[in-house]
């Protein structure tokens, strides 16, 4: 792995509770047989990520005691339940100290996003002003790669559940979109009927 990619740091988001679950933490739940915090930490590190910030929030203390995150930088949300907007601020802001000249950002219940499509993500880098997103048959999803130039202004921008969201659409024509469908399956952990998707 290059010398850039060290400088390109994984950022999970694992901070939601899982309203739509009956309250059970994402992070928490079961995948192969070990919390799903850990397997997407796997993904990061398996794509080719240099550090790896995770932020939680529910059930912060839980998942500390029964995922091991060794070797990532955890950070905690307190604000989690306004959304994932207050996650990506807090992490960000857990980069910006750490030297990292991008971020790819992952979401901790998209199980279905494997190391290929992180390693795809990550080969569209060039630089600080990077914009690079997976796609899935020509639709933008995760994981996404932001330059650390962008940084400042997703921060600014990120509320509510929107996340980056805004931010992309107003930087619509400077994302290189990297196809995946072929890679990866980006279905989300949301409801009871999606936990037929862990295994």
């Amino acid at each position: 792995m290059t010398d850039t990619h060290d400088q390109i740091a994984g950022l999970l988001l694992a901070a939601g509770g899982g309203r739509r679950l009956g309250g059970r933490p994402k992070a928490l739940l079961a995948h192969h047989g070990r919390p799903l915090v850990e397997h997407a930490v796997e993904v990061l590190r398996a794509g080719g990520c240099g550090p790896v910030h995770v932020v939680l929030g529910a059930a912060a203390d839980d998942v500390r005691e029964r995922a091991r995150l060794s070797g990532c930088v955890v950070v905690e949300n307190p604000d989690w339940a306004e959304g994932m907007g207050s996650s990506l601020r807090v992490g960000l802001a857990s980069l910006a100290g750490a030297g990292a000249r991008a971020a790819l950002v992952s979401l901790v219940d998209q199980p279905g996003i494997g190391g290929e499509a992180v390693a795809r993500v990550l080969g569209g880098y060039r630089d600080e002003d990077s914009l690079v997103a997976a796609a899935y048959d020509g639709v933008r999803g995760h994981p996404v790669l932001f330059g650390a130039r962008h940084w400042p202004g997703i921060a600014a921008s990120a509320t509510g559940d929107r996340g980056a969201r805004a931010y992309l659409r107003a930087h619509e024509a400077e994302i290189a979109l990297v196809e995946c469908a072929d890679a990866a399956e980006p279905y989300d952990i949301d409801t009871e009927a999606d936990l037929r998707h862990l295994a």
